[in-house]
């Protein structure tokens, strides 16, 4: 009855969100000859592809619509999306060329709601300089960013935790600012967040003391180094804490997951831990340690491979863009669908297994330099390549470390992913967890 449920959610969404690109999309002209776009068809009138497209990354294997239209047409095609013509790439060679030209040829392209609830001024949705910039200081900002939270109390931190909740869900809905729409209670939830940002800000102002205390922190190293407009400030806090809450935390979740379902792995993987928690002899954890965990980091490799946060990228062609034999128009929307590269089975062997193994292959080594590899883009590539991905790798051990040296876990429901609006488990990873306080470590 639940998937029944979900699924009726998954095609009224569906057709809501193709309404919205539909009526975006209107007066959007596409400019040059047809003749030379890549292979492919419209599919249904009016709706196009957009119902199969959902279908597929609201399931576990978002690849899915794409690998059928590949057999038929190759791994570049053209279709037609949320109302608009699109060009779809399963081709990492083609991929990699999207993301290098970002700002020469590409340009980032979200949707309406998106782009009211991360906030004009949001890294994530910005274009040119400005985005640079801002993209430039998150890498030292980001190390920051558990001090800002940890100003807040506990119920501060809950009831933040709800707002983001409700913020990720308007993030591909329909954008109608009517009670009842996921659109209308995401932009109030925005609305109390920045209030509590505004609310720093003015302390930090007006309060010395509170200035001192948020003077290292991310508030206060924005508010004194960088000549920010407030609501900038605000939406650059939001863009982190999204970026934080969409990515790191949700690959520590999926890495759980996915350990849950192979115990081999977790067993390989918590003999590892408890041979670095028996030679390190304090509680804090060394550089050294961190690199001693290669398995782990096969872990991580692994959950970002098959669980990786941007499954596909959506961008928008800027001028015409000639690419092999095809030309790509001006204003056409442009779709590099990463996770079809990551489950593509000519590159990957068992692609959909979950297999940390495969990356201690030595033929695997140059799939797995993620910041210039074509075949192993986890974390996006060119001026967008995610400036945290080291700190989040970091993060993930750490966290991996702790938990499974300190706790063992019981799943008590049966789950899968979903990755639509936002990637999840869709019954939440339901588990026990029981502490090894009892338990003797092997010697």
């Amino acid at each position: 009855m639940e998937e029944i449920y979900g699924l009726l959610l998954t095609i009224t969404t569906t057709i809501i969100i193709f309404i919205t690109f539909l009526l975006q999309a209107r007066g959007k002209k596409v400019s040059a000859s047809f003749l030379k776009l890549p292979p492919g068809d419209r599919g249904w009138p009016l709706i196009g592809h957009s119902l199969n497209w959902f279908l597929a990354v609201s399931g576990s294997h978002p690849p899915s619509f794409v690998e059928g239209q590949v057999k038929r047409y190759g791994k570049i095609f053209s279709c037609n999306l949320f109302g608009r013509q699109a060009v779809v790439s399963t081709d990492p060679m083609f991929n990699r060329f999207i993301m290098q030209n970002e700002g020469r040829l590409f340009q980032s392209s979200y949707p309406k709601s998106f782009r009211d609830l991360v906030g004009k001024n949001g890294v994530i949705v910005m274009h040119g300089e400005q985005q640079r910039k801002l993209h430039g200081i998150t890498v030292a900002i980001n190390l920051m960013i558990n001090q800002l939270m940890g100003m807040s109390s506990e119920s501060e931190i809950d009831e933040m935790a709800h707002l983001f909740s409700d913020f990720v869900d308007g993030c591909l809905s329909f954008p109608i600012n009517l009670p009842g729409f996921s659109y209308r209670t995401a932009m109030k939830a925005r609305e109390t967040i920045i209030a509590k940002i505004t609310k720093k800000i003015d302390e930090w102002r007006h309060n010395p003391s509170k200035a001192s205390e948020m003077g290292n922190g991310v508030l206060g190293r924005l508010l004194e180094e960088e000549n920010l407009p407030d609501i900038a400030v605000a939406d650059f806090i939001i863009n982190l804490m999204f970026a934080g809450n969409e990515t790191t935390t949700k690959t520590m979740l999926f890495a759980v997951y996915f350990l849950s379902q192979s115990p081999v792995a977790l067993e390989h993987l918590v003999a590892e831990q408890d041979s670095i928690r028996r030679c390190r002899g304090a509680d804090i954890l060394t550089w050294e340690d961190y690199r001693a965990m290669a398995f782990t980091q096969c872990v991580i490799d692994e959950t970002l491979r098959l669980g990786g946060i941007a499954i596909w990228l959506m961008r928008e062609a800027i001028v015409d863009v000639e690419y092999q034999d095809y030309v790509i128009p001006k204003g056409c929307f442009v779709v590099p669908f990463l996770s079809a590269v990551h489950l593509d089975e000519t590159l990957y062997n068992g692609a959909v297994n979950f297999n940390p193994w495969r990356w201690m292959d030595p033929d695997n080594n140059e799939k797995r330099n993620w910041r210039n590899s074509p075949y192993y883009a986890p974390f996006g590539g060119g001026t967008r390549l995610c400036p945290g991905a080291e700190l989040a790798r970091l993060q993930i051990s750490l966290f991996l470390h702790h938990f499974v040296t300190r706790f063992r876990w019981i799943q008590l429901k049966e789950d899968r992913m979903s990755f639509f609006p936002s990637a999840r488990l869709v019954n939440g990873f339901q588990i026990q967890v029981i502490e090894r306080q009892y338990e003797t470590l092997p010697p």
